[in-house]
């Protein structure tokens, strides 16, 4: 499979055996929305639920951390994911949460091979497709979780490449949050950017029909921004959630020296130490 489908595609492979469809949907702290009870009011026929926002590392106290490997097998085996299984992942948030599901099936090492539904659910009922509601009975998985940690940036990792300059960061939050014109929306948050990332807004990957933008217009997206294809690159955001859409993109094109700051600016962000810039990069 490549990194998106279509719902046409998806489709035809309904009631496929070794297929796993996977709910991601996840709204941001504040948002009045329910990503589980919306799960249940409607979901594509054979969804699971991914739960996002509980799919992290308790320990640590930076929100939504990727999970011990402990934790990522159990959940991944109670949806019903094999070692052997086809992973489709969406969403109905306008985080376009899909990518972060994504992400984290592919640094686990976690069935045969995941894709992202290209448009999502918004798509899929736009275009008049069946939904079912309630909860599915999962048969359970044999899946197991390895987090392959070369895919991931720390914050030592980043504070390393300011002085090297070795990889390029592009960051994924909306213009306001970047430049520091808008205040951060958890407490305590400093504004502002990592000192020499760019910006390109996650919205700004989507067309209107929420399918996400490919090829040429894509790579001018992304050119625009400054971004350099001859580099590394470290994708960050607010939570490692839209941050996941860049790097998402950048794969669909070939580019695969690419990795995600998993604390971005939720662990930058609130550290007195950590250097920060504002204004437009």
């Amino acid at each position: 499979m490549t990194i998106f489908v279509s719902t046409d595609w998806l489709a035809d492979q309904l009631g496929a055996t070794d297929l796993v469809i996977l709910d991601a949907s996840l709204f941001l702290p504040g948002t009045p929305r329910d990503a589980r009870t919306e799960f249940e009011a409607a979901h594509i026929p054979g969804a699971a639920f991914l739960d996002l926002p509980t799919l992290n590392d308790s320990e640590d106290p930076v929100p939504g951390q990727l999970p011990p490997d402990a934790l990522m097998t159990e959940r991944m085996q109670a949806l019903g994911v094999n070692a052997d299984s086809r992973i489709i992942v969406y969403d109905n948030s306008p985080t376009h949460s899909a990518a972060r599901g994504w992400f984290m099936m592919r640094v686990y090492g976690l069935g045969a091979s995941a894709a992202i539904l290209d448009g999502g659910l918004p798509k899929w009922i736009a275009e008049g497709r069946p939904t079912d509601n309630g909860v599915p009975a999962t048969a359970p998985g044999n899946a197991i979780a390895r987090l392959d940690r070369a895919r991931v940036r720390n914050k030592a990792d980043i504070l390393a490449n300011l002085d090297s300059n070795a990889a390029q960061l592009l960051d994924a939050r909306g213009a306001g949050r970047f430049t520091g014109a808008e205040a951060e929306p958890r407490p305590g948050m400093a504004s502002g950017h990592i000192p020499g990332s760019r910006n390109i807004p996650s919205s700004a990957f989507f067309a209107a029909d929420n399918s996400m933008k490919q090829g040429d217009e894509l790579r001018r997206l992304l050119l625009d921004a400054g971004t350099d294809f001859d580099q590394p690159i470290v994708t960050t955001c607010g939570s490692g959630v839209t941050a996941a859409i860049i790097l998402a993109g950048l794969e669909s094109l070939g580019k695969t020296d690419v990795a995600l700051y998993d604390g971005s600016w939720s662990e930058w962000g609130l550290d007195p130490a950590t250097p920060k810039a504002t204004g437009a990069a």
